[in-house]
């Protein structure tokens, strides 16, 4: 039997949740969400690092420096209203050497730009903050960034959308195409809709395809591992310490970050993937496994920033090399303080295959009835119900 609705939406990430309840806040009435995965959190939404970023790191003008400072405040509120984990425990960003020392200057330029409140302190004040970070003349803080249980969270707004009875939400259902310009077939049969929201995260691209939409745009997999400080080392971090980047990339470097359960991690890579969903090792190899390799090379060869950050991450599968950088933020580390996680992730990075350029920010992609969300990575949780709200104005502006 075919379903009907108003809008469909793909994908129960952070991204599709929070888009659902701002329609449902501005009046829609019959809404449908599919999700391929038979419980929320499987990908990039649950296997983050729980951080909700302050709008430090993004270029004036992009989504992301508009979105994140307001997108942070709303979550935080929408923690506290319904009693979910939330540690405002703040950031440091420490030069560990001193060329890192102008890259400060330059995240705290960019911090003013987006509204974000930071400050540059002194070795003094960051002894008193982060006792164990190190300590090169100063350091820039963030005492806006908190830390979340994504998994909360994304539960937390499946009740919400739930409970307001116009919304469903259909698990173990995966997108496969379109029958006409407004039935979605999909593993769990036909729903009509009238708006078409695809937030179908890792496989947006693909998504999109279907509507010819975005064929400009590839997904390159980096894979994300984490190590945790051992209990008897875990004083060494009370909140989080991160390096200044190289803002020739999206990637903000490895980072130690006291998670909501209490442990300390310290990740992300970004490794390349041979897979989307590559959590394993070559546990996700398909026909796609070929492609992503041959778009890796060319972009390698061609690309210096990409094959400067691919050298370096694939360092990192060197414990001995990976022990080197973290000592570069709390430098009394002793290697055996660092201990084995099974904590990953996958973010599905969106490469312009026009220019051969990462894109570096969200993008969001109208054709006729539907909406395609592309990019949605860090820090797309934190800017989620802000971009929620551009997403649907963006909806309403275009049908009136």
């Amino acid at each position: 039997m075919e379903r009907q609705c108003q809008v469909l939406i793909v994908g129960a990430g952070i991204t599709g949740l929070t888009t659902a309840r701002e329609l449902l806040k501005r009046g829609v009435d019959g809404l449908i969400i599919i999700e391929k995965e038979r419980s929320l959190g499987a990908h990039a939404s649950g296997r983050n690092s729980g951080v909700l970023h302050a709008g430090i790191y993004y270029s004036p003008g992009t989504n992301k420096a508009g979105f994140c400072v307001r997108g942070n405040t709303l979550m935080k509120e929408y923690c506290r209203e319904r009693g979910l984990s939330l540690k405002e425990s703040g950031k440091v960003i420490v030069a560990g050497d001193e060329d890192k020392l102008k890259g400060l200057e330059e995240l705290k330029r960019r911090a003013d730009s987006s509204g974000a409140v930071s400050r540059i302190i002194g070795d003094e004040e960051l002894s008193e903050i982060e006792p164990y970070a190190a300590r090169n003349g100063k350091a820039l803080y963030s005492p806006n960034t908190a830390v979340i249980s994504p998994l909360e969270i994304l539960q937390s707004l499946k009740e919400e959308l739930l409970e307001s009875g116009k919304a469903d939400i259909i698990f173990g259902a995966s997108f496969t195409g379109l029958n006409g310009n407004h039935t979605a077939v999909t593993s769990a049969g036909k729903i009509n809709f009238e708006i078409f929201i695809n937030a179908a995260g890792t496989f947006a691209d693909k998504v999109a395809g279907h509507f010819g939409v975005g064929e400009r745009y590839k997904v390159l997999p980096f894979k994300g591992t984490y190590k945790k400080l051992s209990p008897g080392a875990s004083h060494l971090v009370r909140s989080n310490i991160y390096p200044v980047p190289d803002l020739r990339n999206p990637f903000l470097g490895i980072h130690f970050t006291r998670g909501a359960d209490g442990n300390v991690y310290l990740g992300p890579t970004a490794i390349p993937a041979l897979g989307r969903e590559e959590y394993g090792f070559l546990d996700d190899l398909s026909k796609e496994t070929l492609s992503i390799l041959l778009r890796d090379s060319l972009l390698f060869v061609i690309n210096e920033s990409f094959r400067a950050a691919v050298v370096d991450e694939i360092r990192k599968y060197s414990s001995g090399y990976l022990y080197k950088e973290a000592r570069q933020l709390v430098p009394e580390l002793k290697s055996n303080d660092l201990v084995d996680s099974s904590k990953m992730g996958i973010r599905p990075q969106l490469v312009d295959w026009t220019s051969k350029e990462l894109v570096m920010d969200f993008l969001v992609l109208r054709e006729a009835d539907s909406v395609h969300i592309l990019n949605a990575i860090s820090p797309a949780f934190t800017c989620s119900m802000a971009f929620a709200e551009y997403t649907v104005d963006k909806l309403i502006s275009s049908s009136q």
